[in-house]
């Protein structure tokens, strides 16, 4: 990956993260709300923070391999792809431990987008608010670590590309 490749994918990550983080603080802002309208509200957070992760991960893929054959099953196979090392193309970019925090997320998504006739259950919004909870530290992580996987692997000579992500 070329140096200007590489500052393209590093602001478009700066951007979708901080859609990410937007979404975290309307979810802060969400749980004050009692009630089943309070409940809709988070659960819509929650299916907008899944959708903004998913957003990130199209731009790494899009950024390095993007070839996902089957369509019906593109949401898990994009998720699993984050978490697996692509020899010579791409580090990952989760670890085991955000990839099955994210996963649980995943499914609220599905059932949040599906479920027209029924009452959302405040438990199963509790457990997937603490997965967001922890994810949100190890995430970062994560794409800390993506990006000093990137710098280690760059030829010799591009030491303005390994500025440039190191700053993100």
């Amino acid at each position: 990956m070329d140096a200007e490749r590489l500052t393209i994918l590093k602001s478009e990550m700066h951007a979708q993260i901080g859609e990410i983080e937007g979404i975290y603080n309307k979810l802060e802002d969400r749980k004050k709300k009692r009630g089943k309208a309070g409940l809709e509200s988070i659960g819509y957070q929650l299916h907008n923070l899944y959708c903004a992760f998913e957003d990130l991960f199209k731009i790494v893929a899009e950024s390095f391999e993007n070839h996902i054959q089957d369509k019906a099953k593109y949401h898990m196979e994009l998720l699993k792809r984050m978490r697996v090392s692509i020899e010579g193309v791409r580090p990952p970019l989760l670890t085991q431990e955000s990839y099955l925090l994210l996963n649980n997320l995943r499914s609220f998504r599905h059932f949040f987008r599906h479920a027209y006739s029924y009452e959302i259950d405040a438990r199963k919004v509790r457990i997937v608010l603490e997965d967001v909870d922890k994810l949100r530290d190890i995430f970062k992580r994560d794409v800390e670590d993506f990006m000093k996987s990137l710098t280690r692997n760059l030829p010799a000579g591009l030491a303005e590309v390994e500025e440039i992500l190191n700053d993100i």
